[in-house]
C-alpha cells in the first residue's frame, strides 16, 4: 500500500497526487512508470511518474479520470492509500547531451514530459518546450515548465492561452523561422503523436514518443501492450514506454486503444450511478 500525501486537482478532470514510496523514489528515473490499483475492485493501471523526491522519499503521479478506475483513484482522499503500487517499470529515457531539444506535449501528456524535460536540463541540453490543451483552464505544469525549460510555447485549440492551435502548429512555424533542432521528445493524444511525429521525423529530426497502449501486467507476460515498431512487434512495458516514432504504425495503436472505449465508458457510468444511488 502506499499513501496519499498530497491531492491537488490541476483542471476539470486531472488530479496530481503525492505518494509516499520511498523505494521506487530511490530508483525511478525520467521516463519510468508504475503500476496501481486503487482498490479490490479495479484494475491495474499505468502510470508515469511525474516527479520524485528520493530524500523525502515520495513520488508524484498526475492523471486524468477516463474510466472506472481513474474515478475511483480520484475519490480517494489526503492519508488514505492505494491498494497496489509497482515500479519503476519500463525503460528510461536515454539522457545525454544532444544539444538543442525539442519537447512537446500536448494535454495530459505533458505530465510525462516534465521529468524528460529536467533530465535532459540537467545534461546541459537547451530546451524548447511547447506544451498544448484545449483551453486554458485544461493547461497543466505551465509554470513546472518555464522553470526547467530555455523557452516555453504555448497552444491552446481555442486561443485562451498562447497561440490558437494544435502544437504542431507551433512546430510548423518554427520549421518555417529555419530553427534547427537535433532531437525531439513528443507525448501526448495518439492522434496528436502521429501527426506531430510525422513532421519532427520528415524534418531529419531524431524523434521519440511515449506511448501508452492497453497494459496490464508490466512485464511483457500480458502481451495487452504490444505495438509494431520498425515491422517488428514490441512491447511498450518492457521495450518502451519511449520508441523512435519514424518505425511506429500509429493506425495500429489507434485501433487498439479504441477496442476498448466503449467499455471503460460503461464501467464509468456504472460506477456514477452506483455513487449517486448511495447519496
Amino acid at each position: 500500500m502506499a499513501k496519499i500525501i498530497r491531492k491537488e486537482k490541476l483542471s476539470e478532470l486531472v488530479w496530481r497526487f503525492r505518494l509516499d514510496a520511498p523505494r521506487i523514489a530511490r530508483k525511478r528515473k525520467a521516463g519510468q512508470f508504475i503500476i496501481l490499483r486503487p482498490s479490490n475492485d479495479t484494475e491495474r493501471i499505468p502510470l508515469t511518474i511525474a516527479n520524485a523526491d528520493e530524500a523525502q522519499g515520495w513520488i508524484e503521479i498526475i492523471f486524468q479520470v477516463v474510466g472506472r478506475t481513474t474515478l475511483i483513484l480520484s475519490e480517494l482522499s489526503e492519508g488514505e492509500s492505494v491498494l497496489d503500487l509497482a515500479g519503476p517499470l519500463g525503460k528510461p529515457t536515454h539522457v545525454e547531451k544532444f544539444g538543442k531539444c525539442l519537447c512537446i506535449g500536448g494535454g495530459v501528456g505533458v505530465a510525462p514530459l516534465y521529468p524528460i524535460v529536467c533530465a535532459l536540463k540537467n545534461a546541459g541540453n537547451e530546451i524548447t518546450t511547447i506544451i498544448g490543451s484545449r483551453t486554458k483552464e485544461l493547461l497543466i505544469l505551465h509554470d513546472e515548465m518555464l522553470e526547467k525549460s530555455d523557452r516555453v510555447l504555448v497552444t491552446t485549440d481555442d486561443g485562451s492561452m498562447g497561440a490558437k492551435g494544435f502544437v504542431s502548429d507551433v512546430f510548423n512555424d518554427l520549421q518555417n523561422r529555419g530553427e534547427h533542432f537535433d532531437t525531439a521528445f513528443v507525448i501526448g493524444p495518439v492522434i496528436m503523436m502521429k501527426v506531430t511525429t510525422s513532421l519532427t521525423v520528415k524534418a531529419g529530426i531524431t524523434t521519440y514518443a511515449s506511448l501508452n497502449p492497453i497494459m496490464i501486467d508490466g512485464t511483457g507476460m500480458c502481451g495487452g501492450c504490444r505495438v509494431t515498431v520498425g515491422g517488428k512487434t514490441r512491447f511498450a512495458c518492457v521495450d518502451g514506454p519511449e520508441f523512435d516514432a519514424s518505425g511506429i504504425d500509429w493506425d495500429e495503436m489507434i485501433k487498439r486503444l479504441n477496442s476498448y472505449r466503449a467499455f471503460e465508458s460503461k464501467a464509468q457510468k456504472s460506477h456514477v450511478c452506483k455513487m449517486e444511488g448511495v447519496r
